[in-house]
């Protein structure tokens, strides 16, 4: 049987059924219900777990298109975020007129500028709590200021280590100090703090290195470096801090023996005890040559030799004397063993250690052995700076979280004393670039510990230390200051025009020669 033909309006009818119509709607339901499950997510999602990466980029997006929805939902979480920003990643410029320091302030116009240091009181009845009689007991949290005018006046004296120093690999002095001890407070601008140098101190690195990593060019010294001083106060800052104050300055690792020195991270017994040291420290500190023009006597003996003669002069005299040693980096490592010397030698003279960014020395015994002779420690390290955690970086970290169990093994090394942690990022004036170098500087170090003063606390805002000084020789002020990096060098590096307009590298005036008669013992009263 044939089939009927249908009408051309049927099929048109046929070909738009309602089943289409029922699709479409159910798409649109779809996407509608996605789009608010994607809004949601986003509300969540973004507020926990995106909420620092969005703070810092959604300014950075300007061609971006967003539609109301997405406003009505990021506006919020972009208020939550500036509300529980902890610290700024970055200084925007519209915030450097909140800063109590711009540009503008280092730009000198012949006026009176804010002065760079803050007054000093009298701590004469203080003096011992300031030095750890009570392991600093309620001084750190928050910090005293006398405090820390104390421990900055120390860390000055450490600087002053570097800053006299000759790096000049060209130069028939390099290593030796570029002053004699009579003038090298008044070269550098430290005679404000009333101390006198009474004796330099020479170390080697007994350690053999290739020929091309000897100085070639030095004719005072090839196995010698110039070390660190001992200095004492004067009548009138014996005074104000009420005794007479003996003080020792070791420098840090800057010759390349010496960084061989620091990566000798095997302990070595002290004698026939239980206490352990670092054995490349160690070597600095009692390295010594028959053959050699300045460590016929090692560091160790020429330090004690001067404090035993400025003990006993001052002692006769009926003065009250205490002995303070300070340093940074390997310097706090060499203050160290000097205290146990000293405490050994000395059993009822008040000793105490100020160290800046010092590694750890020694094991637990070395520790107690410090504790028991009463020496006070202060040791102060920055968050960001890694040589604090050194030596056993990964597993002294690790085994020190089960001090129950590992507290009494002789070959994991131990920190000593008080620490007073600060952190890079509570300056607004340093960068926020992550440089382990300049963590690691001691100017660094001294100015976050002047504008300190808790934990919870901002950067203060009268600290009076000059910012200038942290880019001496580091680059880490943010730009924004305008202070060059590296700055502090010599005159046309040490060149000067003679009187025939010639550029020539002068000689040291003889003064300035290094001797070493100056390291032998002296019988003459200090200069006071």
């Amino acid at each position: 049987m044939e089939k009927m033909e249908l009408s051309p309006m049927r099929n048109m009818a046929k070909q738009k059924p309602e089943k289409p119509r029922r699709t479409k709607r159910v798409w649109r339901l779809k996407l509608n219900v996605t789009w608010q499950r994607m809004k949601k997510a986003l509300k969540s999602g973004l507020r926990n777990r995106l909420r620092v990466h969005l703070a810092s980029n959604l300014n950075k997006l300007p061609t971006l298109k967003i539609n109301h929805h997405d406003l009505a939902i990021i506006r919020p979480i972009q208020h939550v975020m500036k509300k529980k920003k902890p610290i700024r990643p970055t200084m925007p410029l519209e915030k450097l007129i909140q800063l109590p320091y711009t540009a503008a302030d280092f730009v000198d116009r012949g006026d009176a500028m804010t002065p760079t240091k803050s007054p000093v009181e009298n701590i004469s009845t203080r003096w011992r709590e300031l030095h750890g009689l009570h392991n600093w007991e309620g001084l750190i949290e928050p910090l005293h200021p006398w405090l820390r005018r104390e421990v900055v006046k120390y860390g000055e004296f450490v600087e002053a280590t570097y800053d006299a120093f000759d790096f000049d690999p060209l130069s028939e002095f390099c290593g030796s100090c570029r002053y004699n001890p009579n003038k090298l407070f008044e070269e550098l601008g430290l005679t404000k703090h009333g101390y006198k140098v009474t004796k330099y101190i020479y170390a080697m690195s007994h350690v053999d290195v290739p020929e091309w990593f000897e100085r070639s060019n030095c004719t005072w010294s090839k196995d010698s470096n110039w070390m660190g001083y001992v200095a004492v106060s004067g009548d009138a800052e014996t005074t104000r801090i009420g005794r007479r104050d003996i003080l020792v300055a070791w420098r840090g690792t800057v010759a390349p023996t010496e960084w061989y020195s620091d990566l000798k991270t095997s302990l070595q017994r002290l004698g026939k005890t239980n206490i352990k040291v670092q054995s490349g420290f160690l070597g600095v500190y009692c390295s010594k040559g028959e053959f050699t023009r300045f460590n016929k006597l090692s560091a160790s003996e020429q330090v004690m030799e001067e404090i035993r003669r400025l003990i006993t002069f001052f002692r006769d005299r009926g003065e009250e004397v205490n002995l303070t040693l300070c340093g940074h980096s390997l310097g706090g490592a060499l203050a160290l063993l000097n205290a146990y010397d000293a405490a050994t030698y000395f059993p009822n003279l008040f000793i105490s250690v100020i160290s800046f960014a010092a590694p750890r020395v020694g094991n637990i015994h070395f520790k107690e052995k410090l504790n028991e002779l009463g020496v006070k420690t202060l040791r102060v390290v920055v968050k960001q700076d890694i040589v604090p955690k050194l030596p056993g970086f990964i597993l002294n970290t690790i085994l020190n979280k089960f001090t129950a169990i590992t507290g009494r093994l002789k070959w994991i090394y131990r920190h000593v004393g008080t620490q007073l942690k600060l952190n890079m990022l509570h300056s607004p004036y340093l960068r926020r670039d992550p440089d382990y170098t300049g963590c690691h500087n001691l100017e660094i170090y001294l100015h976050l510990l002047d504008g300190y003063v808790s934990k919870t606390s901002k950067f203060r805002w009268n600290a009076r230390r000059d910012v200038a000084l942290v880019n001496k020789s580091t680059n880490m002020l943010i730009t924004e200051l305008k202070i060059p990096e590296c700055w502090y060098e010599r005159p046309f590096k040490g060149l000067v025009l003679n009187q025939y307009g010639r550029w020539v590298k002068p000689g040291r005036q003889a003064e300035h020669i290094p001797s070493p008669l100056s390291i032998e013992s002296c019988q003459e009263p200090p200069p006071f």
